[in-house]
């Protein structure tokens, strides 16, 4: 697996050393890559894939689950929540499932995200079926807890995806439908609540929207 997610940017080694304007103007350069990197084909031709088939899941009767662990966790139970007073769905709909549960959508939950066992129960626990479809979030691509959650979503028959910010990331193995979203190296070595939870924000509204 390429990991882009964890890379030193060249553009910020002397970050710390930067005038306030020019931090902030860093960082704006860098946000403006992340719509560009979802126009490309590789992105929004299988983004329209897990659209189609989240609308069948929809007529259907099922529902879609957002599965993931820390910043990305916490984007799917966001995206999930506003689709409520959004479109006024019911709160079974969409839903958004973070590793470490309620509790993890304010700290940290020690452990939570590296059990492949956590991710399969908390998806049991809402009676998943072949009726709904199941979209895994990481930004790193190899997050255990969402492994787990994919990895029971296809034995039950569901719909699958996985979305993550890594090319050959370890969760695209494990999809049937899969976006991996690479921004590149973060502003801040490793923080991926930046470019990587942006490209994520996007692709999650205009997924949730569109269907």
């Amino acid at each position: 697996m390429e990991n882009t997610t964890e890379a030193r940017n060249p553009a910020t080694t002397h970050i710390d050393v930067m005038s306030t304007a020019d931090i902030l103007k860093t960082i704006n350069q860098q946000d403006q890559q992340v719509p560009k990197v979802i126009a490309a084909p590789e992105v929004m031709t299988p983004l329209t894939q897990i659209v189609d088939q989240v609308v069948a899941s929809f007529r259907q009767g099922g529902r879609l689950f957002y599965i993931g662990a820390g910043t990305s966790g916490r984007l799917g139970v966001l995206d999930a929540a506003e689709c409520v007073p959004t479109f006024g769905v019911s709160p079974e709909m969409v839903q958004g499932l973070i590793a470490g549960g309620k509790r993890a959508m304010t700290e940290a939950v020690e452990g939570a995200e590296d059990s492949q066992e956590g991710g399969a129960a908390d998806l049991k626990a809402h009676a998943l079926s072949a009726k709904d479809f199941v979209v895994g979030l990481a930004a790193s691509g190899r997050t255990p807890y969402v492994i787990g959650g994919l990895d029971y979503a296809k034995s039950v028959g569901a719909g699958t995806a996985a979305l993550s910010c890594n090319h050959g990331a370890a969760i695209s193995a494990h999809a049937d439908l899969v976006i991996e979203a690479v921004v590149g190296p973060e502003v801040v070595t490793g923080s991926t609540r930046m470019k990587a939870g942006t490209v994520e924000k996007l692709l999650l509204n205009m997924l949730s929207t569109t269907a």
